[in-house]
C-alpha cells in the first residue's frame, strides 16, 4: 500500500518451518498403511509432524495432499528406473537390477506395503478422477522409461526388434505391478527375486 509518495511494504508471511518433501514422504506411509479413504486428517497431521492448519495451508484438502504425495512418489521412482535402465551393460542385467530395487522398496519395514500406485491409487481411481489421471500418467512414465531402454538395446543389436520395445516395456511394467501386488500380500523378498530371475529372460529374449 502507499502512504503519500512512499511505498509501505507488508511483512511477508512466516517461512515454512518444514521440508515439503519430507512431509510428503511421511504422509505417504499413512496412505499406504490405511488407504486414502481411511487415513484421517489427524493421522496425516501427526505423521507429518505439523498441525492441521499448516497442512491445509501447504497442500490443500486431503485429496490434494494425497496427489502431491503420489506425484512425489512416482516421480522419484520413475527417475530411479531411468537411472538404472540408463546404465551400461546387458539390458537383462539392468532390468533385473531394476526389479530387485523395486522389491527392496516394496518389502521394506515391518509390513510389506507394496507400491503406492498399485496399493492405493487403483482403489480410489473410480471415485476420484484426479487421482486416476495422475496414476495413469505415472504408469505411462514407467513404460516410457522401459521403452527407451529397450529401444537402445535394439539399436545396439542386443535384442531383436520383435517383440517391439513398446511391447517389452509393457511386459516390464506389468511385472512391476505384479511384484507390488505380491509384496502387499506378504510374499517374501526372496521369493519375489526368484520370480524375477525366471521372468527377465522371457522379456529380454
Amino acid at each position: 500500500m502507499r502512504n503519500g509518495t512512499k511505498t509501505v511494504s507488508r511483512p511477508r508471511g512466516r517461512p515454512r518451518s518444514f521440508d515439503e518433501g519430507e512431509v510428503l514422504d511421511r504422509v505417504r506411509t499413512v496412505f499406504l498403511e490405511k488407504g486414502f479413504s481411511a487415513a484421517s486428517l489427524d493421522d496425516l497431521a501427526e505423521a507429518a509432524q505439523i498441525n492441521r492448519p499448516s497442512l491445509y495451508a501447504a497442500f490443500g484438502d486431503k485429496e490434494q495432499l494425497y496427489i502431491a504425495a503420489l506425484k512425489r512418489y512416482g516421480e522419484v521412482n520413475v527417475a530411479g528406473v531411468n537411472a538404472i535402465m540408463g546404465r551400461e551393460g546387458l539390458i537383462a542385467r539392468r532390468l533385473e537390477q531394476c526389479f530387485r530395487a523395486a522389491i527392496n522398496m516394496y518389502c521394506t519395514g515391518p509390513r510389506q506395503l507394496g507400491c503406492m500406485i498399485i496399493s492405493t491409487a487403483t482403489v480410489e481411481a473410480a471415485g476420484h478422477p484426479k487421482i486416476a489421471e495422475v496414476a495413469a500418467q505415472l504408469m505411462a512414465d514407467f513404460e516410457a522409461a522401459f521403452e527407451t531402454a529397450f529401444a537402445r538395446a535394439v539399436a545396439g543389436g542386443e535384442v531383436s526388434s520383435k517383440p517391439s520395445p513398446a511391447t517389452r516395456a509393457r511386459l516390464a511394467s506389468a511385472v512391476l505391478d505384479t511384484l507390488a501386488v505380491r509384496a502387499r500380500m506378504g510374499t517374501s523378498a526372496a521369493s519375489l527375486k526368484a520370480y524375477v530371475a525366471t521372468i527377465v529372460p522371457a522379456i529380454c529374449g
